[in-house]
């Protein structure tokens, strides 16, 4: 792995499967959750301790009837999310499950159509909890419609985050509010204690074969960007009536509303970052600790998955720095080289590809890959 001088990476645990997201506790364990769950019996979240101390996490407990995304550790609880809700369990004071066949409902009947339906989740200091809901839809086309129809139907339970009480059971999705909408996917999504305000991802839509020929070809592999939002209530990011592209900086009227690439619109609120099209930001973490350089404090962590289209980038971990109580709008590469080959021109299969992000009670930064189901410790010395 490429990283930039004094850090180093290992490899802590391996082979575990389509891993998602990941916490560490307290004292070093790990949970994990799965995009699938063929490889771990039918269970949905693994616990990963290293018991004989020698860096390698050699004790696995798997629980959970269901695949997932999200997972958080937050006052004495473990939140963890299907593609239909949000759960908890309580945790011992070694941060351990104490039940894990019998987790509390928090949330039920989120939207899931079969794609994009991963529901990523935050937690900040006031009680709430974050829910992502991606959109299943690329660019909201309905049947018979054309350029400049005004609505997007699924608007109301779809492409965006909703908020809801972490401590309340049983919600349903009537019981939340539509915090931020025209956000198409966000699978990254984090709460930043230094601003006390949550921040999230954007997978960008894709143009095809039904676009106007102007974005086409290369362009369709360079646009739109995808995106940071410091998420406000009401915030409106857009989708699917405008997109951010990075190369004009300036958010575009989409083609199925009148856009002709040329056409921006001020109607819509701007990312604060803008990745490579494609990049698919899929984790966000804000840096808390202290192991790393203080140039790392507060800033963002980005899991970019990486673009299949040519030319192929990404697969990579991003970072944005912290400055002046703000977000940089520059980006910069951390940890590269996960795939272990030249992605235009492969030589062999891919090695690894980041998925999770996680910090670790020491301030050491987790990874998850998930093609082999791999955790890599990234640390500084």
């Amino acid at each position: 792995m490429k990283l930039p001088a004094g850090f180093s990476a290992t490899i802590v645990a391996d082979s575990l499967g389509p891993l998602r997201h990941l916490v560490v506790t307290k004292n070093g364990d790990v949970y994990v959750n799965l995009n699938s769950t063929r490889k771990s019996k039918g269970k949905g979240i693994y616990f990963l301790s290293d018991t004989n101390h020698d860096g390698r996490l050699d004790k696995k407990l798997t629980f959970a009837d269901y695949p997932g995304t999200g997972i958080k550790i937050k006052d004495h609880y473990l939140y963890s999310t299907s593609n239909t809700g949000v759960f908890r369990y309580k945790l011992d004071d070694k941060d351990e499950v104490i039940n894990a066949d019998k987790p509390e409902i928090i949330v039920q009947g989120l939207l899931d159509h079969g794609r994009d339906n991963s529901k990523s989740i935050a937690l900040d200091d006031q009680n709430n909890l974050y829910v992502t809901i991606g959109s299943y839809s690329d660019a909201c086309r309905q049947t018979g419609s054309g350029a400049g129809i005004p609505g997007c139907p699924i608007l109301d339970s779809a492409a965006g985050i909703w908020k809801f009480k972490a401590n309340k059971l049983n919600q349903g999705f009537s019981d939340g509010i539509l915090f931020s909408t025209g956000i198409k996917n966000a699978v990254g999504i984090d709460y930043n204690p230094a601003s006390k305000t949550v921040f999230a991802t954007q997978h960008g839509r894709s143009f095809d074969k039904l676009s106007p020929p102007y974005f086409t070809g290369q362009k369709s592999a360079e646009l739109p960007a995808e995106t940071i939002y410091e998420l406000k209530q009401g915030l409106d990011a857009g989708w699917p009536y405008a997109y951010y592209d990075q190369q004009l900086k300036k958010k575009m009227v989409s083609p199925e509303y009148g856009g002709d690439g040329k056409t921006s619109t001020d109607k819509y609120a701007d990312p604060i970052i803008a990745f490579p099209g494609h990049f698919a930001p899929n984790d966000l973490l804000f840096y808390t600790g202290n192991m790393f350089p203080k140039r790392y404090k507060n800033g963002a962590f980005v899991v970019l998955h990486g673009r299949a289209i040519s030319p192929v980038k990404g697969y990579l971990v991003a970072f944005v720095p912290f400055v002046n109580g703000k977000l940089s709008s520059d980006w910069e590469i951390f940890a590269d080289n996960f795939t272990g080959s030249d992605l235009e021109h492969p030589t062999g299969p891919m090695k690894y590809r980041p998925m999770g992000l996680a910090q670790g009670p020491d301030g050491a930064l987790y990874v998850a890959d998930d093609v082999k189901g791999a955790i890599f410790k990234i640390t500084y010395k």
